[in-house]
Parts: C-alpha cells; sequence; structure tokens
C-alpha cells in the first residue's frame, strides 16, 4: 500500500512539475491574482467554465497541488500506522511538512508577486519531487536487496552523490535563469559538470557492476536523459536568447520539457546514488556502510 502510494504521489508530482511549467512559461503566475480563494469563489468550487487561458494553467496547478498535498498526507499516515522502520516513518511526516512548505510559498508567490519568491517555490518542487522518488524506492521490494563487496564501492558512492548534487544546483540556477534572466554561466557550468560526471558514473558502473540491474537501469536512464537535456537546452536557449523565431509551441515545448527533464534526471541520479550506498560495501568494511544504519538496512 504504502509503495504504490509513493509511486502515485511521484506521478502527481512530476505532472504538477510539468503545469508550473506551463504556467511560469505562459506568463499565467498571475492569472488569479488572490489566494487562498479565485476570483472569491472556494478553490475547489471555482466555475469549471470560467477556466480559460491563463486561468486553466493557474488554477489546474492549483487543483493538482492540492491533490498531491492529500496523496501526500495519506502517505504519512499509512507510514505511520504501518511501518516499523522508524527513519521512515518520519520521512513521511518531513514530506508532509515540505509540501505544507510549498503550498503556502506558491500563494505567497502570487499575495506579494515576488520573482524570487518563485525561485525557491520551483526549487523546492524538485527536491519534493526527489523526497517522492526517495519514499518509493525505499519502500520497494527492491530496496531489501542484500548488499555487496565492490572494490570501488566507495567511488561509486561519492561520485554519484556529487552527480545528485550538481544536478540539483544546475536546478536551481536554471530557476534563477528563468525568473531572472541571470547566471547563465552557473547553469551551463553545471550542464558542463553533469556532461563529465554522468559518463564517468556510466564507465564505473559498467565495469565493476556490471552485472547489478538495480544499478545499470538507472546510470543507463542518466546517460539518456543528459543526452535528451542537452538538446532540450540548446532549443531552450535558441528561443528566449536569439533571434530564432520558433513556432508558438514549439517554443514552449523546448522550457517546458526541460524542465520536466531536469527533475527526471534528478531522480534517476538520486536513485542510483541510494543505491550505491545500499548496495555496495568496500571490501574492508564488514557492514553496509555508515551511511545507512542498522534499521535502515532491515
Amino acid at each position: 500500500m504504502a509503495h504504490r502510494l509513493a509511486l502515485a504521489l511521484c506521478g502527481a508530482t512530476l505532472a504538477l512539475i510539468l503545469v508550473g511549467g506551463l504556467v511560469t512559461n505562459t506568463g499565467a503566475a498571475l492569472a488569479v491574482p488572490d489566494w487562498p480563494t479565485t476570483f472569491g469563489h472556494n478553490m475547489f468550487l471555482f466555475p469549471w467554465s470560467q477556466m480559460v487561458g491563463g486561468i486553466l494553467y493557474e488554477h489546474s496547478h492549483r487543483l493538482l497541488g492540492a491533490a498531491v498535498g492529500l496523496v501526500t498526507i495519506a502517505l504519512a499516515a499509512v507510514l505511520w500506522l504501518s511501518e516499523r522502520r522508524r527513519w521512515l516513518r518520519w520521512l513521511g511526516m518531513a514530506a508532509v511538512l515540505a509540501v505544507s512548505v510549498q503550498g503556502v510559498l506558491g500563494g505567497l508567490r502570487v499575495v506579494f508577486v515576488e520573482d524570487a519568491i518563485a525561485i525557491v517555490h520551483g526549487s523546492l518542487a524538485q527536491a519534493f519531487f526527489g523526497l517522492a522518488v526517495c519514499l518509493a524506492l525505499v519502500t520497494s521490494r527492491s530496496w531489501a536487496t542484500a548488499p555487496v563487496q565492490a572494490a570501488d564501492a566507495l567511488r561509486l558512492r561519492r561520485l554519484s552523490l556529487l552527480t545528485t548534487v550538481v544536478a540539483y544546483l544546475q536546478i536551481v540556477f536554471g530557476a534563477i535563469l528563468t525568473h531572472f534572466g541571470a547566471r547563465l554561466d552557473g547553469h551551463l557550468a553545471g550542464a558542463a559538470a553533469l556532461t563529465i560526471l554522468i559518463p564517468l558514473l556510466f564507465v564505473g558502473v559498467a565495469r565493476g557492476t556490471g552485472d547489478r540491474p538495480e544499478l545499470v537501469r538507472p546510470v543507463r536512464a542518466l546517460l539518456t536523459l543528459l543526452f535528451l537535456q542537452i538538446f532540450l537546452g540548446v532549443g531552450a536557449y535558441a528561443g528566449r536568447f536569439t533571434d530564432l523565431v520558433l513556432p508558438p509551441y514549439i517554443g514552449l515545448a523546448f522550457p517546458v520539457a526541460h524542465r520536466l527533464t531536469g527533475g527526471l534526471l534528478l531522480a534517476a541520479s538520486l536513485v542510483l546514488t541510494l543505491r550505491c550506498h545500499r548496495l555496495l560495501v568496500p571490501p574492508e568494511a564488514r557492514a553496509p556502510g555508515r551511511f545507512l544504519s542498522r534499521e535502515a538496512t532491515a
């Protein structure tokens, strides 16, 4: 039950990121000027007939955000009542706190009309998606797979963790670039770093643990998403920072898909990082490493 709810949370959060991208890139962020009401209506009672243009994007974003919140609460309740791993029960509660903060930030963005809040809101959305992916992974049956000794365990652990950190920093720089048109240098530096780190990870996993599908699948996904993200990034850059005139829907699709793929890349990197720490043990170690407690490995 908990795993299914966690998967549903991942899907709903990814859809929320997609709609959030549409809101931002269509300029619909302030199409609804009030919060928590919608043109004076209760948010859940706003007439569907009036959901047109930018209002459709913005109000759909609010409704989907509420759905994500409800799924998060349901998941946390199931974990609290049925999960014996205490750290996982508290992780579910942390998800409830995070989604609550995210909802308030979205409302404050409307009330105060502040792009700085939008940057935090967008960055936290991707972090919450990563948390949802983490919950789905640790509630899955594959999480109970026994760890194995690997000569390059420490290297893969550190390299995967560094890749995840860089992927998230790139998302933050991307949010700054979207809302302020600044720090293109930071965003490009992150892209360059990932272009080096992800192939290194791919080679490291293929050489040392190529027989472990739990590691091979996410690193293959990472490499595929990297190529896709570079293509989408070039298209998004061309549509915003050059004189190239793109058809309206293509000009919208590039930045929205670029944002969505960034979240998927972060998720794949996070899955690989957690699995490297869970499954790979240095030869001299007797237990699954310091990163996980005895309770966590149960």
